[in-house]
């Protein structure tokens, strides 16, 4: 990584901005799911124990420029408090004179933590007016919020116009894991990509073709590359706006000597239901009335296969309707071939993260992405605003 990132300052003395991801689902003040919040505890310690105090910021939802009581950071800031064992001081200010006073009411090792930036409409405008006030709470700018480092705001771009910028612990290891494995992978190199739309991946699927050995695809957007070929689809889902996009990569892929692996069979079903009937078939054989729901077993077969060979693998995306059990197992067979295999394992993008948790594999592969829009552009070979903002080495 040529940013620079907290391990390149000497903190005694100094008051960190740091920009975390604490976009979490919360519900009558109770957290869901606090990876996103265990993911900045790192980093945050390390600035405790290298002599810093700590000013930290961050989204919850979308409350639309004005104040929601239930996007309040402070139930965020009683739990970031637990996993620490110290106390963290959570105001209802987002900036401002109150802010300023706060942090600079801050010894070293102690953490504030402000209130949810999309309650300032400033806040996703880019506003330096806001920017400035950010600046004006510390010495200097960490962001450790890979997962809203694609978007331009004040608190995750614009304050590091006034401040060093540097990248934390968790920023650093996502953009090592994904940015350095797209550059230097070791190989076979392949990508899995799922989903329902290929309109939502196409950027995706252009830039690895360049880039992998195989690119396996499964999940609804399979369907319109099959559909593509002049398979019949059925009730399946499919973008037909999207065919010329399809057969593009296809043509793609064979001009560049890429592998494009697609489905050979799928777990139909006759509605879109969890109890619906359910059959294996060809993808040359999906009557009308039947939609594709899953990759079938000759599929998964394929795919966990071609897994076991690769040394460098990148998911993003389930296989099929994972959330209804008779759907699951397709996505469940990539997320055992990535626990089973010895190749460095990346899983990006909401679902499918959720899918290996949900599975208990999690632990088993050697990266899981906090950032599901971010890791999409950076695999798009876009530039994130929240990495071009920081300082290089």
């Amino acid at each position: 990584m040529n940013k620079k990132s907290i391990r390149d300052i000497q903190w005694p003395g100094k008051r960190a901005v740091v920009r975390v991801d604490f976009n979490v689902p919360i519900e009558h003040g109770v957290i869901g799911d606090d990876t996103r919040i265990r993911s900045a505890v790192p980093t945050i310690q390390y600035l405790v124990d290298h002599g810093a105090s700590v000013v930290l910021m961050s989204h919850l939802g979308r409350p639309k420029n004005t104040v929601v009581e239930s996007l309040r950071l402070k139930p965020i800031a009683t739990h970031l408090a637990e996993l620490l064992k110290q106390p963290v001081t959570a105001i209802p200010d987002v900036a401002g004179p109150n802010a300023l006073s706060a942090a600079k009411a801050l010894s070293a090792g102690q953490i504030l933590m402000l209130e949810n930036t999309r309650f300032d409409a400033r806040e996703e405008a880019n506003d330096p007016s806001l920017a400035k006030e950010y600046a004006a709470l510390g010495d200097v700018y960490v962001n450790d919020a890979f997962g809203a480092a694609h978007r331009a705001h004040a608190s995750t771009a614009g304050i590091a116009a006034y401040l060093p910028a540097v990248a934390g612990l968790l920023m650093e290891r996502e953009l090592e894991a994904l940015a350095g494995t797209l550059a230097n992978p070791e190989r076979p190199f392949i990508t899995i990509i799922g989903g329902a739309k290929i309109s939502d991946k196409i950027g995706v699927i252009e830039n690895l073709l360049s880039k992998v050995d195989a690119l396996l695809i499964g999940g609804g957007m399979a369907n319109t590359f099959l559909l593509a070929q002049g398979y019949a689809m059925g009730d399946s889902l499919v973008e037909t706006a999207s065919l010329d996009l399809a057969k593009r990569m296809i043509d793609l892929a064979a001009a560049r000597g890429t592998k494009l692996l697609l489905p050979t069979d799928a777990v139909v079903a006759d509605a879109f239901s969890p109890t619906a009937n359910t059959m294996v078939v060809a993808v040359t054989d999906v009557k009308p009335g039947w939609r594709i729901l899953d990759i079938g077993p000759a599929t998964r077969a394929v795919y966990a296969a071609q897994v076991a060979a690769a040394k460098t693998v990148i998911w993003n995306g389930p296989m099929g309707v994972f959330e209804m059990p008779a759907f699951a197992e397709g996505t469940r067979a990539v997320a055992q071939a990535l626990a089973d295999s010895s190749a460095k394992s990346i899983v990006g993008g909401g679902d499918s993260v959720a899918a290996i948790e949900q599975m208990g594999l999690a632990e088993r592969v050697s990266h899981i992405s906090t950032g599901g829009g971010a890791s999409l552009e950076l695999l798009e070979g876009r530039v994130l605003p929240g990495v071009d903002a920081l300082n290089n080495r």
